[in-house]
């Protein structure tokens, strides 16, 4: 059944895709605000940063294969009907323009595909634990990050002129943009490369057939490129949102909320945490504007983006769920699953 596995692939690469262009936001929204680039030269320059964090490594490639559902307990169908249950979430709040968490998405899909195919024994709970409490954690370590960043500044910029302190940041923001895009794309690619090896797994086709997970070299570039060419698509209905709504940024605030973001994206790949890189920024832009005072936040925004969170690992772990049941029996027709 190669033509099943490669079936699946591209739907994994499919989902890639539609994160790159989901999160997109994550990647250029503050750059963009701030006017430090134009809407093609951010998507340019996160698209291409996306693509090279390939070298940072596959500890989250692990996490998402091993760390959410047994290997040994997938088949076809819970990996195929996961990737539709994330699919299905990221295209909906991308319509609605809500900035919500590709990572938990997928985690919601392999949640409700593996419940549906193998009972909640095939759950693996200190990997589920550990994304769970980060949904908290990231944006809070965002949020620390950037008021900490923010206050900073302001104490060691506090006898510059405004115009020289804007004139100065919209040349670093350039580089915290880059940090925060390499930082996205670390954490991003890495989810799409995890699923792929659960199906490698499957269907033994790793290089060494011992191996319960493993990463080819050929899993690792195409969904760093993938990703890329994602982003390169926009995503332009959740940069309106990141970027003019939930408060104005100057390139000061747009450069520590990048900066803050990459910090938290970049600490967790190394240690393998799969987090979502749209929580974190939203509490660095919120702990930006929360410096200047609590009203320059639009709360209302807040709160909407905070639902689409909640209500995130549920609704794609009942969309995959419902798939599952609906193509078992076509599934069973194929002989496959």
């Amino acid at each position: 059944m190669l033509t099943v596995a490669c079936v699946i692939i591209v739907v994994a690469l499919i989902f890639d895709y539609v994160n790159g262009m989901h999160d997109a936001a994550n990647s250029i929204a503050t750059v963009v605000s701030t006017r430090v680039l134009s809407p093609l030269q951010a998507v340019v320059m996160a698209a291409f940063f996306n693509a090279i964090s390939l070298v940072l490594g596959t500890q989250v490639a692990a996490t998402i294969g091993t760390g959410v559902i047994r290997p040994e307990a997938v088949n076809e169908l819970t990996i195929f009907a996961a990737l539709v249950g994330a699919i299905f979430w990221n295209i909906l709040t991308w319509w609605l323009g809500l900035p919500s968490s590709s990572s938990h998405a997928l985690i919601g899909g392999l949640v409700g595909a593996g419940i549906a195919g193998a009972g909640f024994s095939v759950l693996v709970f200190s990997g589920l634990s550990k994304a769970v409490v980060f949904i908290v954690l990231s944006p809070m370590t965002g949020f620390v990050l950037g008021m900490a960043l923010m206050v900073a500044t302001y104490w060691f910029f506090r006898r510059v002129s405004l115009a020289s302190v804007d004139r100065l940041f919209r040349k670093i923001q350039l580089l915290s943009a880059a940090a925060y895009s390499f930082g996205h794309g670390s954490n991003d690619a890495q989810k799409t490369m995890g699923i792929i090896a659960l199906v490698l797994y499957r269907y033994h086709l790793h290089s060494d057939p011992a191996a319960v997970f493993a990463v080819p070299l050929w899993s690792a570039v195409t969904c760093h490129l993938v990703i890329g060419l994602g982003t390169l698509s926009g995503g332009w209905r959740i940069v309106k949102t990141m970027g003019l709504k939930i408060c104005k940024l100057q390139p000061v605030g747009g450069c520590c909320a990048e900066s803050a973001g990459a910090l938290t994206l970049l600490g967790t790949a190394l240690f393998g945490i799969p987090v979502s890189t749209t929580h974190t920024i939203t509490g660095a832009i919120l702990g930006v504007g929360s410096t200047k005072r609590l009203s320059a936040v639009r709360w209302g925004v807040t709160r909407k983006i905070v639902l689409a969170w909640i209500l995130t690992i549920p609704a794609s772990a009942l969309v995959s769920f419902l798939t599952y049941y609906l193509m078992l029996p076509l599934a069973k027709l194929l002989g496959i699953g």
